[in-house]
């Protein structure tokens, strides 16, 4: 089955139609987790799974698990997958491209008559984003163990509507408890949402691991007063300290290299243009590829965090979210390394940048990532771009190292 190609027109006209919904004016995408064109961009995705006689299921967190029999049943799947929510201003490929290759590597096999040993099963992960709802990769956190259901029930959005809730409306709670599915291995195609690959010339990315990621909300509070009566040396304002906090942060991660650091939400209390809050709550995304460096960047917000306490403010940090330094599963990768030799594409390899599901499932089960380049590395926008022959590229690595690995008698954790 190595000369086994996929359809590149039928993919991408999959990536087109399925981009019509949610659509907006400027050529993005809003289909965020758990609202109705979240629920339209499923009803799809499941509609074309059952088209090929595939089974879909649905766990208790609206997780999809459409399933391609094997000629053995009774070996654990080969999962391949992604996720299907956006941005508010997101673009036609992030996560959906993942999902759809994963449906095109059934749709392939099933045009060619052919059955893997391991059945393979396509997954749409819920609410990967993190934008409505936080924390990111929230439904393959559970599965993996890092949050709880008990947590899970505590999630709303800003305007107060529960996860749980909100997955009932578009009619997507299943009864399947999260994490009784097992696998024996997971790969996602992602896009890069970097410019790495498209610098470098390279068609396919192998990732090796994901770094390492602490996500974190702040919350600074000190005393509201008058904005035109009270002077500058007499205010507890916590917008400053935040000013500060930050600066000392962005110094320290410039100065390092690999390092990231993004605050993304800023929240003041009361909302006043004449009043100084009295509150600031702010989001403190930090990244680096290695552990210890990681924690020399926190140690940074720590250090410049207690200099603000002694100046009279309340400071917490809660981390909501956290990865540490990840290796992908050897014999995935090697899967990953072979299927571009098998395919003939160029290619690099590379630690991720960004977190995805991915990152979560290789908790409970061997896992490995691979990447299509964007232009420019834009993501999370609008002017998200890809072509069609770079799809093709990714969904033919995916096709190939899913069916070593669907082939495979065991595959070492």
């Amino acid at each position: 089955m190595n000369d086994l190609r996929v359809d590149k027109a039928r993919l991408w006209d999959s990536l087109m139609t399925h981009a019509q919904i949610g659509a907006r004016d400027d050529g993005g995408i809003n289909r965020e987790a758990l609202t109705p064109e979240d629920g339209k961009g499923r009803d799809l995705f499941a509609d074309w799974c059952r088209d090929l006689g595939m089974e879909v299921a649905v766990d208790a967190l609206g997780n999809m698990f459409a399933t391609y029999a094997g000629t053995d049943n009774d070996l654990l799947p080969v999962a391949l997958g992604s996720h299907l929510d956006t941005q508010p201003c997101g673009g036609k490929f992030d996560g959906v491209l993942g999902v759809l290759a994963g449906l095109e590597v059934v749709r392939t096999l099933h045009d060619a008559g052919l059955r893997t040993r391991r059945p393979i099963t396509v997954i749409n992960w819920t609410s990967e984003e993190g934008s409505r709802f936080v924390p990111s990769m929230a439904a393959s956190g559970v599965y993996a163990g890092i949050f709880s259901m008990d947590e899970a029930r505590t999630w709303t959005d800003r305007e107060g509507i529960g996860f749980i809730e909100a997955l009932r409306d578009i009619g997507y709670e299943g009864a399947e408890p999260v994490g009784d599915r097992k696998f024996a291995a997971f790969l996602e195609l992602h896009i890069e949402q970097g410019p790495v690959l498209e610098r470098k010339g390279a068609m396919v990315g192998v990732v090796t691991g994901a770094q390492a990621m602490s996500y974190n909300t702040v919350t600074i509070r000190g005393r509201e007063s008058h904005a035109g009566t009270t002077p500058m040396d007499m205010r507890l304002d916590p917008v400053g300290a935040f000013t500060r906090i930050a600066a000392a942060c962005y110094a320290k991660a410039n100065a390092t290299k690999d390092a990231r650091f993004t605050v993304g939400l800023i929240d003041t209390t009361p909302e006043s243009h004449s009043t100084i809050p009295n509150t600031v709550e702010f989001t403190l995304d930090l990244r680096h590829p290695k552990a210890d460096v990681l924690a020399d960047l926190i140690a940074t917000y720590e250090a410049a965090a207690e200099a603000e306490r002694a100046l009279g403010f309340d400071i917490e940090r809660d981390e909501f979210g956290a990865s540490p330094e990840l290796v992908f599963n050897e014999t995935c990768v090697n899967a990953v390394r072979d299927a571009v030799k098998t395919c003939g594409y160029s290619a690099m390899e590379l630690v991720s940048g960004a977190g995805h599901d991915a990152v979560y499932v290789t908790h409970v089960c061997p896992t490995a990532m691979i990447f299509s380049p964007c232009k420019d590395g834009i993501s999370h926008n609008p002017a998200e771009s890809i072509t069609p022959e770079e799809a093709e590229a990714g969904a033919n690595v995916l096709l190939q190292a899913a069916l070593t690995l669907a082939d495979a008698e065991t595959i070492p954790a």
